[in-house]
């Protein structure tokens, strides 16, 4: 059984896709011949798009390309590249950084939003998402389906009938209240004087997709755009075709036969059984054997917590000495001075001069882009944060730091937004979340790893996220900004928060001058106005 949909094109349009897509049916497919400023806004308008790739590619790009000199070049049948020199260097001399020289854009649709977060682990590639707050689930594929991943495994058990029933009730409900969402939110913020109608509904629409996205499952299918090298694309596919989710081992079986198209030398080392087979046995049983360690001294180690009074945020580690020690930092590197007599001199000095230093290293950041240098890597924190599934994905989207994260289940209990208890629409929402619950209770007997498709993205997740002082400015202050989600915003601002008043470090969390600990109503409201005053300074005669 095939659980992907098959895109077709008419002949005229199969013409055009040939020469820049490895192939014309498949969920995945690498981009190829196109200016590399023509693939990086095909990802970008890919991320708020509902639509494939390819289809968007035809719609929305064709009439602004050139596409005389291209006419006889067909990338389904896969390129021809100069081989040898890679050979000889890759396999004769094993230089890996030369699989860091080749990369690929490599589109992957109708990934389940458990597989997107498999996809996104490598911290050395580029992804873009679609998002829940801009595309609506209400719509149907061409195949009339609801989007969400069908595992064959299940759909030709037993359970098959009920998985795909509860599945369409949760879409059936999602799209009978994100309308009904829509309508109490015109209500409670009637349009403001000087916003356009365009605007407003914009601002609206993302209001309501943002309360009623934690109905959708986790089996929630996605499009994921990724620029990587070879050297990104051999570890991420060694990890899938480990990993203990059959979806997750199938799609990468899909994105080698693509990407071997474009780069295959880089990857030949992935099918060589005393190289690729024996790496991803190893990553397999090591988690296998830990599991099992783990179990034999705890048993009760996997038992489901169902403690659901628990912190979002907790700062667990930190260094006391961490402020002293990123001054110190600052100081060896504009002094000839040893990092220990950095660090003692800097030990010695009063008050003033402390903040004196620091306040020169900071500079005057007029935006959160402006992010001083690597001496605030010279302290860490981390953090264990409890939160919906849904602020999970948005937060494990930065990955130049440690992320680790749990099974996800229902034990830890849900969040209902406030927009959803305001409205009236809490009981239909608890219905839903409670339908979830059931189906994964249902599916976790027989089907352990599989059954975390069934769970909503309103229900609660644990994992730990550890960054040093430099990423954690960047992530506090972009994650709290006001067109952010209020699930996420409110975990980055608490985790400013603790770096202040727990950990004590008040002269670093003050250097996070861009970390934003207001309200807003319609939290896209000011980025869609400056958004359409850019669209009107564009537009010729505006």
């Amino acid at each position: 059984m095939f659980p992907y949909v098959e895109e077709t094109f008419s002949e005229s349009e199969q013409a055009i896709l040939r020469p820049y897509f490895t192939n014309l049916d498949s969920p995945v497919f690498a981009l190829v011949n196109l200016p590399e400023v023509v693939k990086g806004a095909l990802f970008a308008r890919y991320s708020r798009s509902p639509k494939s790739l390819r289809r968007l590619f035809l719609d929305e790009f064709v009439g602004d390309l050139d596409l005389s000199g291209d006419l006889t070049f067909d990338a389904t049948i896969g390129l021809r590249r100069a081989e040898e020199l890679y050979e000889k260097v890759f396999f004769e001399y094993g230089d890996d950084s030369v699989a860091q020289l080749g990369g690929v854009h490599l589109a992957c649709e109708q990934a389940s939003n458990i597989l997107t977060k498999i996809l996104e682990w490598g911290r050395l590639m580029a992804y873009l998402e679609q998002s829940t707050r801009y595309l609506g689930y209400d719509a149907r594929l061409p195949s009339g389906h609801y989007r969400y991943y069908r595992p064959p495994e299940i759909l030709d058990s037993s359970l098959g009938a009920r998985y795909v029933g509860d599945m369409d009730r949760l879409f059936d409900s999602y799209a009978e209240m994100l309308p009904q969402a829509q309508a109490w939110l015109q209500t409670r913020y009637p349009q403001e004087k000087g916003d356009s109608d365009f605007v407003y509904r914009q601002a609206i629409r993302a209001k309501a997709l943002d309360a009623v996205r934690g109905l959708l499952p986790a089996a929630s299918l996605s499009n994921v755009g990724i620029y990587g090298t070879g050297q990104s694309y051999e570890m991420l596919l060694l990890r899938m075709r480990s990993h203990p989710l059959p979806e997750a081992r199938t799609y990468a079986d899909m994105m080698l036969e693509e990407l071997r198209k474009v780069i295959p030398s880089f990857l030949r080392r992935v099918d060589i059984a005393e190289r690729g087979g024996e790496w991803s046995q190893y990553l397999a049983d090591t988690a296998s054997e830990t599991s099992k360690v783990l179990t034999r001294i705890w048993p009760d180690a996997l038992t489901p917590d169902t403690d659901m009074d628990v912190p979002e945020v907790q700062l667990t580690d930190f260094d006391p000495e961490g402020e002293d020690k990123v001054l110190a930092a600052i100081c060896f590197s504009a002094t000839t001075m040893s990092d220990a007599e950095a660090l003692r001199r800097v030990g010695a000095l009063g008050h003033e001069e402390k903040v004196a230093i620091l306040k020169a290293y900071v500079g005057d950041r007029q935006n959160r882009r402006h992010r001083p240098g690597r001496a605030f890597e010279r302290t860490d924190y981390r953090f264990e944060l409890v939160t919906d599934y849904g602020a999970f994905r948005d937060m494990q989207r930065h990955r130049i730091l440690t992320v680790e994260w749990q099974p996800l289940g229902v034990d830890l209990g849900y969040d209902t937004p406030a927009i959803i208890e305001e409205s009236g629409l809490g009981n239909q929402y608890d219905d839903c979340i409670e339908r979830s619950r059931s189906l994964y209770d249902e599916l976790r007997g027989s089907y352990p790893v599989q059954a975390g498709y069934a769970v909503s993205l309103a229900f609660r997740i644990r994992y730990i996220m550890q960054m040093n002082a430099r990423e954690a400015i960047h992530l506090l202050e972009l994650r709290s900004g006001p067109q952010g989600h209020p699930a996420y915003r409110r975990a980055a601002q608490e985790m400013h928060t603790a770096i202040r008043d727990v950990a004590g470090h008040r002269a670093i969390a003050a250097a996070m001058v861009h970390v934003d600990h207001g309200t807003t109503d319609l939290e896209r409201l000011e980025a869609e106005r400056r958004a359409e005053q850019k669209r009107l300074r564009i537009v010729p005669g505006s």
